[in-house]
């Protein structure tokens, strides 16, 4: 396949350059312009490629128009004013996406789709989750300097002043988990659980189909200039099974892969351009690829930890990280504020992040995802955290300052990493206003952010902690962790209440327009809409075949008390969430009404009661059928 051409780079992006390329290689028969909408949702469309020869500048300004019907902008793109335009956007690569399925029989090679990222205009403005994020690095940027050239003594700990900066660099990167498994095989959740527990998986060898596939990834990888640097199972799977003609049955694992970090926006493209190489790689060697967050109950869920740093290259061409201190201190001044700034707002930040059903799911105590506003910087600087308990990480190595950055662990495969990034910068640069603007010392930031509850604080609230060095599921109890670091959203309804309820905070991220009232309500409006369908039309109904299959097993004659007893337990529950009557209503009903009445306060305390109930009932049955010797 070296005949093939994976990227154009942002590089070769003129109009001479582009038709040369394309013209060599005739295997690229389409071009597909992506838009991204405030779900994380991408477009794909297939348009010759001609066409697009013809008229590059057309593309670059707009040409193309979409139906907002298609995408995710409720509020923004309606019925009556639905026309969105799509322009090219030059300034990031391009990648091809190769359909190995559809070989050209003149050049025998696989049809190619020129893949160009692109914004979506209403009206003349932009409104997809791409532009939010070029909004939130050019304010981020453009603060910051001015801040250091109207504040020099913001840069007094370092060995360069504002005239010696080129550029403010922002890198970001992120880690991708999931599962595969054979088609159609079903979780055997308590083999899956008991292997997890054993870490028979966690960093075991690739075998048959999967390592193929792994292998295969990493190696397209290279060739598009991702830069992949490990591919590995993650905790959970169980051993697959040997079939008759010698090749494996029966795969359940989980897999992890991460790439080198870039530029803010390149990191959310590349994102997702590689779950689609992942997804069609592994499906060509006969298996299904999972990025749901929490795909399997009491098993590990999948992470997409995400990075990010921040940097200044100097006009003598050398590169500085500006989280590090020269001071014998975890960070700089500007590391703890953009710590502070994070954790401070998290509670505008969250409903970003996580905004399914499915990610919250996976913030569960005991499975290593976060639950708390939290971060750890180490017991002492000279020995870098690795506390996996909390939500913000902060990752240093000791023998290469430019790897300084955090970590914030909350998000999964289906978190819209252009609206999480854009919020995670943001919230930084109000915790880098406060300290700049205040004259903040490394001394002084560290001990706010290592308060007490009921400390006195300048920037962070009174009440609440924001670090610890514990596990915070062992060493705190549940009323200690909600105290000290704030009660943690059970419902996708409880999270993106926030925005109502943090009026101050949500400010942060309408600065500069970078997020706008308009865009906040047609998320919001988004998230709720598929809360609820997702619970209707998807949670409710899997619940119920997973209900069905609890049947009574037991023979009257051989059953004894204790068998009865917990078969009652079981049909019970299952009447009680299921069935309705003249006299008594079941959840499930109750749910549907609160939906059809739009009652979300109502609907998001059912659901809890909905997910604690379908618990007991697994509990229930499985005591019910261990106690059975005859089945």
């Amino acid at each position: 396949m070296k005949k093939l051409i994976y990227s154009i780079l942002k590089e070769k992006h003129s109009e001479k350059d582009i038709k040369e390329i394309l013209l060599a290689h005739s295997e690229v028969k389409f071009v597909s312009l992506v838009g991204i909408d405030l779900s994380g949702n991408d477009t794909d469309e297939r348009i010759p490629i001609q066409i697009f020869l013809d008229d590059i500048s057309g593309f670059a300004n707009g040409a193309i128009q979409t139906d907002g019907s298609s995408v995710v902008l409720p509020g923004i793109a309606t019925l009556n004013n639905a026309k969105l335009d799509m322009m090219a956007d030059v300034d990031c690569n391009w990648y091809i996406d190769y359909n190995y399925e559809n070989i050209d029989p003149e050049t025998e090679l696989p049809i190619g789709t020129l893949k160009i990222p692109c914004t979506l205009l209403h009206d003349h403005i932009p409104v997809d989750s791409r532009s939010i994020l070029k909004r939130s690095v050019k304010t981020f940027k453009t603060t910051v300097l001015n801040l250091f050239k109207e504040n020099p003594s913001s840069l007094s700990s370092f060995d360069f002043e504002y005239k010696d900066i080129e550029k403010l660099s922002l890198t970001s990167a992120t880690e991708l988990e999931f599962w595969v498994k054979t088609p159609n095989d079903k979780a055997d959740i308590e083999e899956l659980s008991t292997s997890q527990v054993l870490k028979e998986q966690y960093w075991s060898k690739t075998k048959g189909n999967v390592r193929t596939a792994l292998e295969q990834t990493l190696l397209l990888m290279e060739e598009y200039g991702f830069e992949p640097e490990m591919g590995h199972k993650e905790v959970g799977g169980v051993k697959a099974k040997i079939g008759e003609s010698g090749s494996l049955t029966h795969i359940m694992e989980q897999l992890e892969i991460d790439w080198k970090f870039s530029d803010a926006v390149q990191c959310a493209d590349n994102e997702m351009f590689i779950r689609n190489l992942v997804k069609e790689t592994f499906r060509l060697n006969g298996l299904d690829v999972n990025f749901l967050a929490k795909p399997v109950h009491d098993v590990a869920g999948s992470g997409e930890h995400t990075h990010v740093g921040l940097a200044v290259k100097l006009k003598n061409g050398k590169r500085v990280n500006i989280f590090n201190s020269a001071n014998n201190h975890f960070l700089s001044t500007l590391g703890y504020a953009s710590a502070m700034g994070i954790l401070k707002n998290y509670e505008v930040i969250n409903p970003f992040v996580s905004a399914t059903n499915d990610s919250l799911k996976r913030l569960k105590v005991g499975f290593e995802a976060p639950i708390c506003i939290v971060t750890s910087l180490g017991h002492s600087v000279d020995v870098p955290s690795r506390n996996r308990s909390i939500l913000l990480a902060l990752i240093r190595d000791l023998d290469n300052p430019l790897a300084t950055r955090f970590e914030l662990r909350a998000p999964c495969p289906h978190t819209n990493t252009y609206l999480a990034l854009s919020t995670l910068y943001m919230g930084m640069l109000d915790g880098i206003v406060y300290a700049i603007k205040n004259n903040k010392s490394e001394d002084d930031l560290l001990k706010e952010l290592s308060k007490k509850p009921g400390d006195d604080a300048d920037y962070l609230e009174k009440d609440r902690a924001y670090r610890s060095e514990e596990d915070v599921f062992e060493f705190y109890t549940e009323k200690q962790r909600a105290d000290y670091f704030g009660k943690a959203p059970k419902t996708v309804f409880e999270n993106i209440r926030a925005l109502d309820e943090y009026p101050k905070k949500l400010e942060i991220l309408k600065a500069d327009g970078v997020f706008t009232t308009s865009i906040i309500n047609s998320f919001r409006m988004a998230t709720i809409s598929r809360w609820v369908t997702e619970i209707n039309n998807r949670l409710l109904n899997n619940y119920s075949q997973e209900i069905r299959k609890f049947k009574m097993i037991h023979s009257a004659e051989k059953a004894l008390d204790l068998d009865l007893a917990n078969w009652q337990k079981v049909s019970d529950l299952r009447q009680s969430l299921m069935k309705d009557t003249y006299s008594k209503t079941s959840l499930f009903s109750k749910i549907k009404e609160a939906s059809n009445n739009e009652n979300y306060e109502e609907l998001s305390t059912l659901q809890i009661q909905l997910d604690e109930q379908i618990q007991e009932l697994r509990l229930y049955y499985s005591n019910y059928e261990k106690n059975l010797l005859d089945i």
